[in-house]
């Protein structure tokens, strides 16, 4: 997430009236998670075991809760609780608010685009021409939509990332600035939900088809003309390369990617990364005929047993 304009490092500690080391002036243009900080971007850790990924990212600024030697042309932002003030940070910068509307004054609709009863169009929505948005579709803030889109009714675009730390108290939500970004020729089924970025873009790519129910988590990058069938369950900050097939109720773990052309057969767990261009098979995910031939052999194991005498 980009900030309106560039901060300086001490306007950014009073804010969330913590300490820092470096420089009063230097600058911040944003906020990130480490998988897509760049220079200009704070990033938060809150683990020793995480420390040396967040100071030799791409991010300049680091919000820590232990003062550190500070990696030359880096500064950092001291805090007891780092997930705490990067929230209140996201509540400064995208604040929430409400609506009093159906659809937002300030949202833009296309040319010849349709808008169904009872839905909901948040601020700062953009959608393209020749969009269907069916009944009761809610779209959150700041959503970009492109042209010849369809959403089907029910559908949730935007909302927040399933995302908590524990506390002894109970649970406390890391809150969500992104946006959720569905590109041209997209059709989404009933009942799907697409939750936005914590600070970056969840995106779906241009021409890819939505079965119903399914959910997209935060960050997640689904590339071009894929086909995702009914119940299926991606997590978040996945990337799904361009051309993928995954057939119903799969799910997949958070951080995985799935290469070009793969194509994931029904009821499969993605525990891991796998290569395009190949077909894969059930939990923990094998190539099918590797997984195939292990399901083959044991349904012979009784007879084999038997056999060989063995108890």
């Amino acid at each position: 997430m980009k900030f309106p304009k560039t901060y300086s490092l001490k306007d950014i500690a009073a804010i969330i009236n913590c300490s820092y080391v470096g420089d009063d002036n230097f600058p911040v243009d944003g906020m990130n998670e480490i998988h897509v900080v760049e220079a200009g971007d704070i990033v938060f850790v809150d683990h020793p075991k995480y420390y040396d990924k967040a100071l030799n990212s791409a991010a300049t600024i680091v919000l820590i809760n232990k003062e550190v030697t500070c990696p030359d042309g880096k500064a950092l932002l001291i805090s007891n609780d780092p997930f705490r003030d990067f929230n209140k940070l996201t509540s400064y910068f995208k604040p929430f608010q409400a609506s009093n509307f159906s659809i937002s004054d300030s949202a833009i609709i296309g040319k010849d685009t349709v808008i169904q009863p009872n839905c909901f169009i948040g601020h700062n929505v953009s959608i393209g021409k020749n969009c269907i948005i069916h009944a009761n579709v809610s779209i959150y803030d700041d959503c970009v939509i492109g042209d010849d889109v369809v959403i089907n009714a029910g559908t949730v675009i935007g909302g927040n990332a399933f995302y908590y730390k524990t506390r002894p108290e109970g649970f406390d939500q890391l809150l969500s600035g992104g946006r959720v970004i569905i590109e041209n020729n997209v059709h989404i089924g009933a009942a799907c939900t697409i939750d936005k970025g914590v600070t970056g873009d969840t995106t779906i790519g241009e021409g890819t088809k939505l079965d119903n129910q399914i959910q997209v988590g935060h960050d997640t990058i689904i590339g071009k003309k894929c086909l995702i069938a009914s119940q299926t369950g991606i997590a978040g900050c996945c990337v799904i390369e361009d051309e993928v097939t995954i057939w119903g109720q799969v799910g997949t773990n958070s951080g995985i990617k799935i290469g070009k052309k793969a194509v994931i057969l029904g009821q499969t767990g993605v525990t891991k990364s796998v290569e395009g261009y190949k077909t894969y098979f059930g939990t923990p995910i094998e190539e099918s005929r590797v997984k195939l031939k292990e399901l083959a052999l044991l349904r012979r194991l009784p007879a084999l047993l038997e056999q060989f005498k063995i108890k």
